[in-house]
């Protein structure tokens, strides 16, 4: 192959150069930008990359005709080109030798990353950084002896240096683990296992300013507290999405409790509803996401909400919808709530058709009352808070009662 100038290249297409690149031998380029891929063709052929056309020699003369019977006419002659040179004046520069001549530009080695994504642990004990809501080629190979070491589980937020990878590797890899869930790993270590954390029934009620006709409802007749699970329930039609957004905007406005959004076979234009009421989902899965990359999104972000939950902080995971996984999936999410007595809590709130099991509160909506009202309409026998003692204490538990008894009783 002849060796080409970077002008040449600079005008070839990226497929041109994928191309030569192949040709030569190179290994990974089409990870590689268009200038740096031209950069390594160059030095590959011998050339030095710093170098532009301007530093290219310029073509050397035409050399005069020579007449007929010269050939071998300077040597027989005994005079030599130097000597032609010093006879017309002219200074010809000394021939380097090999010791003298510039070495060959070696390439400068790739700077390390820092890069922050959710981790992802796989069977065998290995993981990646996520840097998006699905997998990709971009992702960081996390070592098994760094997810041992620092204990690290699906969902963790975590930041570090990354390496770019070598000839036989396929993704960079993280160099070590700085931040987890933005505490230094150092202090992470050594936590115990979710499951293991004492959890109690919820005993902080979660109060709501909105004068939204639903929210008032749920005050009403199915309260919930920090910890909770609750599910909101009801036909198509009924509002679920509409009173799920309204709670999150009711949760979002306290300060000490972080809310996340989840969308799990949500449509589009849902989502656009969602970002409208300045929500931006943690993780989506759209409708031609499957079972499992659905409860894999919402696994994530209820993972990350885990670990800061078990320092003391509380947060809340809301769901939309548990109808587009497995039903042990949907209990599964679910079960992630909890109230830590003296600590932090996770409340989950999702939408279903119907109770998934586990619950501590059901909302449950009427899809005529819904129809006839133009808004969400609660469904007080259907509706149900566990442990109302706990949670309101026995006055105000008796007045939920009460409440209860008459909404449910038939009108004359």
């Amino acid at each position: 192959m002849s060796v080409l100038s970077r002008r040449s290249l600079e005008d070839s297409p990226l497929a041109d150069l994928h191309t030569i690149a192949s040709a030569l031998g190179l290994d990974g380029f089409r990870r590689l930008r268009k200038d740096d891929l031209i950069d390594a063709i160059i030095e590959r052929q011998g050339g030095d990359p710093a170098s532009s056309d301007a530093d290219e020699p310029a073509e050397a003369p035409a050399r005069a005709p020579r007449s007929r019977g010269s050939r071998g006419g300077a040597a027989r002659s005994g005079r030599t080109s130097r000597d032609r040179d010093e006879e017309a004046g002219e200074d010809r520069p000394a021939r380097r030798t090999r010791s003298e001549r510039p070495a060959r530009a070696e390439r400068a080695p790739q700077e390390e990353q820092l890069l922050e994504g959710n981790i992802e642990v796989l069977e065998g004990g290995t993981a990646f950084l996520r840097l998006g809501d699905t997998p990709g080629d971009d992702d960081v190979y996390v070592s098994a002896a760094q997810v041992k070491r620092c204990e690290l589980v699906t969902g963790d937020r975590v930041s570090g240096p990354v390496r770019p990878p070598r000839r036989s590797e396929r993704h960079p890899s993280l160099v070590r683990v700085d931040t987890i869930n933005g505490s230094p790993a150092d202090e992470v270590a050594g936590r115990g296992t979710w499951d293991d954390l004492p959890a109690a029934f919820p005993t902080q009620p979660l109060e709501f300013s909105a004068k939204d006709p639903v929210l008032k409802q749920i005050a009403e007749l199915a309260p919930f507290g920090r910890g909770s699970r609750v599910v909101i329930t009801g036909e198509a039609g009924s509002g679920r999405t509409t009173t799920l957004r309204a709670l999150a905007v009711e949760l979002a406005a306290q300060e000490d409790v972080a809310v996340q959004l989840v969308l799990a076979g949500a449509r589009p234009e849902e989502r656009a509803e969602w970002i409208a009421a300045g929500f931006e989902p943690a993780a989506v899965a759209g409708l031609a996401a499957g079972p499992d990359a659905q409860t894999q999104a919402a696994e994530r972000v209820l993972d990350a909400a885990k670990r800061n939950v078990a320092r003391g902080a509380h947060a809340a995971v809301v769901i939309d919808g548990l109808d587009q996984v497995t039903p042990p999936a949907a209990r599964r999410l679910l079960a992630a709530a909890r109230s830590i007595p003296g600590a932090g809590s996770l409340t989950v709130i999702a939408t279903a058709s119907a109770p998934v099991g586990g619950e501590t509160t059901v909302i449950a909506l009427d899809a005529v009352g819904a129809a006839a009202e133009r808004h969400p309409v609660l469904d007080p026998v259907r509706s149900i808070t566990l442990r109302l003692e706990a949670l309101l204490g026995e006055r105000k538990a008796t007045a939920v009662a009460k409440a209860r008894a008459k909404a449910v009783a038939p009108k004359v």
